[in-house]
């Protein structure tokens, strides 16, 4: 059985597409110092329609981050900030009672977006956090049996902090592995940290990203056009066996209780095309599956209890899975 067959994108349009694209770095740099590989990876995750969980410890500008990227592409965003009271109608919306047409009509919640902030996600409760379990996976939201669709393009970008556990709950494995990457914000470098006091020390203000100079540089139709792009990028056949032997080598490691699943090898797939593309290629190459593998596989392995407390890490592991199985040529 064969797909539809839809027309390629013409060459001119997909470089136009990538150059604004690659155009958003230094859009967002007019704001946000030193987070390149966040970026890229939030552009990746829109490629591919997929959920990012943002990892980092207070005030490394995750907020800030997400905002910027919105404003660059044109696209609206909004903030959850996820508390133990919040209820899923919060996130999700709720029907009101209008008294003067004795009626209830849908109020939108937040996640009628593009851009979602789920902030310190894993400190609402399991009830609240599957509120976004259909949200992410549907793109919908089902009140009273009906069912209404969210913007395209929307992804959630939900934060962590990897430091402070007291009253949280964490995620469970059914909701990490719909997230499609798992990125670490770091701590700016020395410099980077300079530039951040200077740009405070001149004016500059997190809350008027235009008076930062932050302009759309890409818009809704370049993301479609480049979504054409990557889903046309070709993988040779050993690609996908090396694929699925990654995956598998993970569910074979002592380290692990539980390896990447089916869902993580066809995530390292999608996020592999979408690094390709980027990089100016119309096929997959094995350094790209392990450009991405990290940010993709990292969250959906659980090291065993003993593993862990040797300070060993998901991505100590997953350097191991990648140094010992075979690359194709």
């Amino acid at each position: 059985m064969t797909g539809p067959v839809t027309a390629a994108a013409p060459a001119g349009e997909q470089h136009d597409a990538r150059a604004a694209l690659h155009r958003l770095r230094a859009e967002v740099a007019k704001a946000v110092v030193g987070q390149d590989a966040v970026v890229t990876g939030l552009v990746i995750a829109l490629l591919c329609r997929g959920h990012v969980l943002l990892e980092g410890v207070p005030g490394v500008a995750k907020t800030l981050l997400i905002r910027t990227l919105a404003t660059a592409l044109d696209l609206d965003s909004k903030r959850v900030q996820f508390t133990p009271d919040l209820m899923p109608g919060d996130v999700t919306g709720s029907l009101i009672f209008d008294p003067h047409t004795a009626a209830f009509t849908f109020r939108e919640g937040p996640v009628f977006t593009n851009l979602l902030l789920a902030d310190e996600i894993n400190r609402t409760p399991p009830k609240t956090q599957s509120a976004l379990l259909e949200v992410m996976e549907e793109r919908q939201v089902s009140v009273e049996g009906e069912r209404r669709a969210l913007p395209d393009p929307f992804i959630v970008a939900a934060t962590q902090n990897p430091i402070e556990y007291e009253g949280t709950y964490p995620l469970p494995e059914a909701q990490l592995d719909r997230f499609l990457l798992k990125l670490t914000v770091p701590l700016p470098s020395r410099d980077e940290e300079l530039g951040v006091l200077r740009a405070h020390h001149a004016g500059f203000d997190p809350r008027d990203l235009r008076a930062a100079g932050v302009r759309p540089v890409a818009t809704a139709a370049d993301l479609a056009a480049a979504r054409e792009a990557v889903r046309r990028v070709h993988v040779a056949e050993p690609l996908f066996g090396y694929l699925v032997d990654l995956c598998r080598a993970t569910r074979n490691t002592p380290a692990l209780e539980l390896g990447a699943s089916p869902r993580g090898a066809t995530a390292l797939l999608n996020t592999a095309k979408a690094w390709s593309w980027l990089a100016g290629r119309d096929h997959v190459v094995p350094d790209d599956v392990k450009a991405v593998a990290r940010p993709t596989l990292r969250h959906r392995l659980r090291l065993r209890p003993e593993v862990e407390l040797e300070g060993v890490s998901a991505d100590a592991v997953l350097d191991t899975v990648l140094a010992t199985v075979p690359t194709p040529r």
